[in-house]
């Protein structure tokens, strides 16, 4: 059986290139992450920094694991358990309504014993493999209202607000991810064009309801908008502003070149350094050069999962998930790239496989791991 399933393997040979970038953004990744816990393990471990260093590279072979995984099992056959997977981890976005645990301000996290895990990142996977699977079915008569759009929307809505409710970013990225496969999938434009606005309308409800979301795209702005937020919380420079003026700070001492590695100085006032803004970290020791080369890591990304993934595909279903996990992996990095740079309010979205992370850091190996599959049965 393993001499079978390995002449399998050779005669359908995964995306290499695919393959290859996720490793050299993993590399990458670790190499910042080094650097940038510098502080936490002064005030969490003694300064022990290998100690936060081997969590990182545990969490990474567990991704790396779940990718390799994930890239034998058959797309297809994954698809048939959609429907339950996003049953489930709609179930499970509940339970963190109720007991759920707050870390960062917001209430994202499940634990169980030592172990905790964020249920939307199960969600956004199950909901991006049924809406797949819907599309898939409801081809022939992909235009109609209440056939097509409406099962899509029963799904696709409660899953976003539920994300959204404590972590409004990664619900914005969700519904970007499965608007575009419905447009791939031949869904009306004025469908489509409704659940956006629709989209827009409960996330000024969700800021409305949370101060400090509301107060942070205030900040960016520079106008104060929202009657729930105060003056001094928008625009005190060691309030919401402080952590995109740390940033590009960061980018201002990393010029061209940067100052070289584990020589970064804002890891010691940037919040979160080895998390949310890692970009900034790589942006001051390795400068413009090293942050181009990174960011050109995701569009190596976006080329072979668009245009030799979902486009080379054998069936819509591998087209649909193609297109919708190219999209999450691809946004979540440039997103996380363009909060460092101050071109978007910040967010706390981490880049893929370079950020400190734990379950985003799996799910995204599950997501590569589905291209990667689909890639196997692409007609050279």
């Amino acid at each position: 059986m393993a001499a079978t399933l390995i002449q399998k393997l050779r005669a359908n040979p995964a995306d290499k290139y695919v393959l290859w970038t996720v490793l050299v953004l993993a590399a990458a990744g670790v190499v910042a992450v080094y650097s940038a816990v510098t502080f936490l393990a002064e005030t969490k471990a003694a300064g022990d920094t290998e100690l936060f260093l081997a969590r990182h590279v545990l969490r990474l072979g567990l991704a790396l694991g779940a990718l390799v995984a994930f890239s034998l099992l058959d797309y297809r056959t994954l698809a048939r358990f959609s429907r339950i997977a996003l049953m489930f981890s709609l179930g499970l976005l509940l339970v963190v309504k109720i007991g759920g645990v707050a870390a960062g301000g917001a209430t994202r996290w499940l634990q169980f014993g030592a172990f905790g895990f964020q249920p939307s990142d199960l969600a956004k996977i199950a909901l991006v493999l049924y809406v797949a699977v819907l599309l898939t079915r409801k081809q022939e008569y992909a235009k109609d209202f209440k056939r097509a759009f409406v099962p899509l929307f029963v799904w696709i809505l409660p899953t976003v607000a539920l994300i959204g409710s404590e972590d409004l970013s990664t619900a914005a990225l969700v519904l970007m991810a499965v608007v575009l496969m419905c447009f791939v999938g031949r869904v009306s434009t004025l469908h489509l064009s409704g659940m956006a606005a629709l989209g827009v309308f409960l996330a000024y409800l969700m800021l409305m309801a949370s101060p400090g979301r509301a107060a942070r795209v205030e900040s960016y702005l520079g106008v104060k908008i929202f009657p729930n937020t105060s003056a001094e919380q928008v625009f005190d420079a060691q309030a919401e502003g402080y952590q995109a003026r740390q940033a590009r700070i960061a980018f201002a001492m990393g010029g061209l070149t940067g100052v070289g590695p584990g020589k970064s100085v804002q890891r010691d006032f940037l919040p979160a350094p080895y998390n949310d803004f890692i970009f900034a970290i790589v942006a001051e020791e390795y400068g413009l050069i090293g942050t181009v080369a990174l960011l050109g890591l995701f569009v190596v990304l976006l080329f072979r999962g668009f245009l030799r993934i979902a486009r080379g595909a054998p069936d819509p279903l591998g087209l649909f998930l193609g297109v919708g996990f190219t999209t999450l992996l691809v946004l979540y990095g440039f997103i996380h790239a363009s909060v460092a740079c101050g071109l978007l309010p910040v967010t706390g979205l981490p880049m893929p496989f370079v950020s400190y992370g734990g379950t985003s850091m799996v799910a995204n190996g599950v997501m590569i791991g589905i291209l990667l599959n689909i890639s196997r049965h692409v007609k050279n």
